[in-house]
């Protein structure tokens, strides 16, 4: 299995809010290398979520056996792997073909998947809008959207669909036995026998529409509007039109999820021959996972393929034609935050392995690790340490995605001047990697993470196995080689023994390469101009060629989606749970409360458990609302403590001892509401590690060099750190702008909320850009160290660690050692060195308007209300309301009538924010009184029927039972304060909600006369949007 190039040249920035709003992550994105473990995927819908356990019933997989016949299918091979504690299961459908591989594991998160080989002559994106319309109904369940539907009659932990390269999935994940078979169903019925109407091919695909400000044409749908706002991402379109380059007269030379210029290429009768040619038994893979029995599986499935024969698949050019080397140069978009003299991008790529050969592929990845990630790494310090640049460039990275894969090294934010020198030390490190190698400790640190990663159990391991395998299962490689994860380690240790191993790694694929791209993209300040221009030049061309017969044809057709859109439908014929198989208790964690230390006693929170052998550490330091001044330094101060060593030691050092101890360390901001008053924070930082047992000591003492030895005087390291995490941000906000919208709008609230967008939003990346700006960067030193002095205090600390049983004592010794050297703030230190010791005044809640104008082609909004804290009555019924809105209005109005990719509403408990977003939106104006208009049509026009009132507590039930790994048990006690009597009191509250508490909390929080009073909306998008009246404008320049 590949191991992951993705460990970031930053420090693990993971912000960790006090709430989870479903759809939006409350943490900054990791500055990451590409990973191979994951494609560039065109994603539906995702909506990750949990619910009680049904008994399996059935033939188990354990009763079956080599050459057996079952329902059509006869077994091919069984394997155990024990250090992943599976059974791997290879059948063939016999008629048509079909493969299928089952994992027999003990994991009542069960797991199905089916996908179909979509490789693509064309970048109109045929593949990625099929995979659209597939789930807009089909021949059992014809609704408009049984995808949708199904999200809110299920409690499935997992639901989406996506297009990689040359495959499409559909996969699901849940823990009970009828909501699979369900599901299962549903998803047979969507890809196999779909209606593909037109008018769903206008929806979710492309669409001429009058434009009602002007009376003029536009080009909408939710694929098109999706993939304009991922070509509005600078890094995401360099990615893609290097690799376009590096691979000329193959399918990768196209985009799967298609390029806005030539998506309103396709015609219906494309798509539906593409369904014909492609969604057919012999071109696809299913995948099961868990502890459900496969027989019955076997049988549904079995029943399916009687009415399809034997096809060859499709082939289409996957092997490139070396080229030896090419130079390219493209134009760009420009960073608003970059410096306007360095905006150029610039990168060698490399042909290396075949896909297919696993062996190569693992060599290759620990290859990259070692070549790219970290401050130890070669080109890290020849590339990142020299400033030449802010950052790697967005294809840095080995990417086993194609059938021959390749590795790519370049630098984002340079001069067009530097390009020359870019290259050279690119070449040279390459030089020095095949003269010396990497050094063996480091080899080994890359090694025993992989090994240390597949010993942590998470919550959604069927499901992260299932994405490390499928694009060399798609290529014809037997999926359970890549399972085989320690004989590949072990085959690499002798490999490595024996010397001269990467050097010849180094000298083959780069250093002798016969296939080269040089790629470059230089800025052009007119990019997003000229795309606007050619988009009108576009809807022209196609209105040329239209009578006026044809355009009234047109219109008609808008008139039939819109009335479809609107129709109330019978949705009887898809399958349901209902709240009889929502367990009544919740879930409980046994936690034992103890304390450390001596002088001073540190609470600390035990959660004993099966831990595989892995003990893990979390700590939170809370400074609550003192030292307000210093609280925007709080992000960079946790990225520095990764990433500027200490004064004995440098980085590349210390880290590498982290990766052959840990799992690694990880510093975030921390914040948190009280749970009966909203005006009342908790923020501070948290850390932690995890670590095999037997490196218990080791990881203590680590954590503790970072804590008080890190040196914030290193301003050369600190400089690049700033460089990077401007770069990176920005991105950030490119591509996630609906988290950024919603924090905007909420930071005018809640104290909470105001501390959460200053720490990670629009606010902060503002911040950074004009910290990464300053020529003189002691004042930040300063600060640094003055957030050093006051955040980690004993005196204000709380620990929590799991383990299992064995690991309880030497964890206890190990705290205790290093509390011995924990700093300790008096309350009569002046240890803020002059700052202010005040606390925040009062909170008071504001009414604005904000709009982020950047150089992009998509816009997301956002709209925030202050409503009640998390003990108050109403909190549940305002989470419930979310629930309700988002299917039944606003997913019609926002993604199916807008076209914008997505939309809907959440409710943060903790937080006590009722929030509206919009993603990848045309009309984000519009939207915003979509947001307002959802409410009327509640309290004035719609009645809330039983069946959607079961659905939106599915729904909310999905998300409180999701799986946790064993990590995040007890977490929730122990970040918020939230106990499991009061999850349980919560529980029976939503049990008892009302449709007329729906209204209830709708008109006394959203629609009152004082709601406008607590009511914030931010926009975030295109600098041409017809912006008037008071909105505030927050530009990152």
């Amino acid at each position: 299995m590949p191991v992951a190039a993705s460990t970031a040249v930053r420090g693990a920035r993971m912000l960790a809010a006090s709430s989870r709003i479903p759809l939006l992550a409350a943490a900054t994105q990791r500055r990451s290398i590409r990973s191979p473990l994951l494609a560039r995927l065109f994603s539906f819908s995702a909506c990750p979520r949990q619910q009680k356990q049904a008994q399996p019933q059935g033939t188990a997989a354990g009763s079956l056996a080599k050459d057996q016949e079952l329902h059509g299918f006869v077994v091919e091979d069984i394997q155990s792997v024990s250090e992943l504690k599976l059974r791997a299961i290879r059948l063939r459908h016999q008629g048509t073909n079909l493969e299928w591989l089952h994992i027999d594991r003990d994991d009542r998160n069960n797991v199905f998947s089916i996908g179909f080989n979509t490789s693509v002559r064309d970048s109109t994106g045929v593949p990625h809008i099929l995979e659209h319309t597939t789930l807009c109904g089909s021949e059992n369940y014809p609704v408009r959207d049984p995808f949708f539907k199904m999200l809110n009659r299920s409690m499935s932990t997992f639901m989406n669909a996506w297009t990689a390269h040359d495959y499409t999935q559909y996969p699901f994940a849940t823990q009970n036995a009828q909501d699979y078979e369900n599901l299962q169903r549903v998803y047979l019925d969507a890809v196999f026998r779909p209606v593909l109407r037109e008018m769903d091919f206008r929806q979710e695909g492309w669409r001429l529409e009058r434009n009602d400000q002007d009376s003029g044409w536009q080009l909408k749908g939710v694929v098109y509007n999706e993939m304009k706002g991922a070509f509005s991402d600078a890094g995401s379109l360099y990615a893609t039109r290097a690799e376009q380059q590096l691979f000329p007269g193959t399918t990768y030379q196209y985009v799967s999820g298609g390029d806005p210029e030539f998506i309103p290429n396709l015609t219906h009768e494309q798509l539906v021959a593409f369904h014909r040619e492609r969604y057919h038994p012999s071109n696809a893979r299913v995948y099961t996972y868990g502890n459900l029995p496969l027989a019955p599986q076997l049988e549904r499935v079995g029943r399916l393929m009687d009415s399809y024969e034997r096809i060859s698949p499709v082939h289409v050019p996957m092997d490139v034609k070396e080229f030896g080397e090419k130079q390219v140069t493209e134009l760009g978009p420009v960073e608003s935050v970059g410096q306007p003299d360095k905006q150029t991008r610039f990168s060698l790529s490399f042909l290396a392995n075949d896909l297919r050969n696993v062996y190569d592929t693992f060599s290759m990845s620990v290859f990259s690790n070692l070549l790219l990630n970290g401050t130890s790494a070669p080109m890290h310090k020849a590339l990142i340490d020299s400033h030449i640049g802010s950052d790697y460039s967005a294809n840095t990275g080995y990417s086993p995605f194609t059938r021959r894969t390749s590795l790519a090294v370049g630098l984002q934010g340079i001069a067009d001047s530097d390009i020359p020198l870019v290259e050279t030390r690119i070449r040279e490190t390459f030089a020095q990697v095949h003269q010396q190698g990497f050094e063996r400790r480091r080899v080994d640190a890359a090694l025993a993470n992989v090994e240390l990663a597949y010993k942590h159990r998470t919550a959604d391991f069927g499901l992260s196995l299932m994405k490390s395998i499928s694009t060399g299962w798609f290529h014809g490689v037997n999926p359970v080689e890549y399972l085989k994860v320690s004989e590949n380690v072990a085959r690499l240790r002798a490999d490595v023994e024996r010397g001269g191993f990467f050097e010849s790694l180094a000298e083959r694929y780069f250093l002798n390469s016969k296939h080269t791209l040089k790629y470059a993209m230089l800025p052009d300040p007119k990019y997003n101009q000229r795309l606007d221009q050619r988009e009108h030049e576009m809807i022209q061309n196609k209105l040329d060629t239209l009578s006026s017969a044809d355009l009234a044809a047109v219109d008609q057709k808008n008139e039939q989606l819109a009335e479809e859109q609107m129709r109330k439908e019978d949705l009887s014929s898809l399958p349901t749970l209902t709240l009889e198989d929502v367990p009544e208790q919740a879930g409980r964690f046994a936690l034992d409360m103890g304390v450390a230390g001596d002088e001073v006693t540190v609470p600390v929170q035990w959660r004993t458990t099966s831990t595989n052998g892995i003990s893990y550490l979390r700590v939170i330091n809370d400074v609550r609302d003192k030292y307000p001044e210093l609280r925007p330094y709080l992000p960079l101060f946790c990225d520095a403590l990764t990433y500027l060593g200490t004064k004995t030691r440098d980085m590349a050092e210390i880290e590498t001892d982290i990766r052959l101890h840990t799992g690694g360390v990880s510093f975030a901001p921390f914040v948190t509401t009280d749970l009966a008053n909203l005006g009342h924070i908790e923020a501070g930082i948290s850390y932690g590690s995890h670590c095999l047992d037997q490196h218990i000591d080791n990881m203590y003492r680590l954590v503790l060099e970072l804590v008080r030895e890190t040196d914030f005087d290193n301003t050369d390291r600190l400089r690049a750190l700033l460089n990077a995490v401007s770069s990176s941000m920005f991105n950030d906000v490119a591509s996630s702008g609906h988290a950024y919208a919603r924090r905007l709008a909420a930071s005018t609230l809640a104290p909470e909320a105001q501390a959460l967008e200053a720490l990670n939003g629009i606010t902060q990346v503002k911040f950074i850009s004009d910290l990464a700006r300053l020529t003189d960067l002691s004042p930040v030193v300063e600060k640094l160290k003055q957030v050093q002095e006051v955040v980690f205090n004993k005196l204000t600390m709380r620990s929590a660690i799991t383990t299992n049983v064995g690991g309880v004592d030497e964890n206890q010794r190990a705290l205790e050692k290093f509390l011995e050297k924990y700093p300790k703030l008096t309350n009569d230190d002046n240890g803020n060195n002059g700052s202010d010791m005040s606390v925040d005044q009062k909170f008071i809640p504001a009414n604005m308007r904000f709009f982020c104008p950047l150089p992009v082609a998509t816009n997301y909004a956002g709209k925030a209300t202050r409503a009640v804290p998390y003990n108050h009555p109403d909190s549940v019924k305002l989470q419930m309301l979310a629930k309700f809105l988002t299917p039944n209005y606003l997913h019609r109005e926002i993604r199916e009538r807008n076209g914008a990719y997505g939309g809907g509403a959440g409710y943060s408990a903790i937080q006590g924010i009722f929030s509206f977003f919009s993603y990848r939106d045309p009309s984000p104006i519009a939207t915003i009184d979509t947001f307002a208009k959802s409410v009327e049509w509640l309290l004035h026009e719609h009645q809330v029927s039983e069946r959607e009132m079961m659905e939106a507590k599915l729904s909310v039930f999905g998300d409180l039972d999701h799986p946790l790994s064993v990590a995040e048990e007890g977490m929730t006690y122990f970040t918020t304060g939230v106990t499991d009597d009061m999850r349980q009191e919560r529980r029976d509250r939503f049990f008892a909600v009302t449709a007329n508490d729906l209204k209830d909390v709708a008109e006394k929080y959203l629609a009152s006369k004082d709601a406008d009073k607590l009511t914030s909306v931010a926009v975030i998008g295109e600098e041409s949007l017809d912006i008037s009246g008071d909105w505030t404008q927050m530009r990152l320049q």
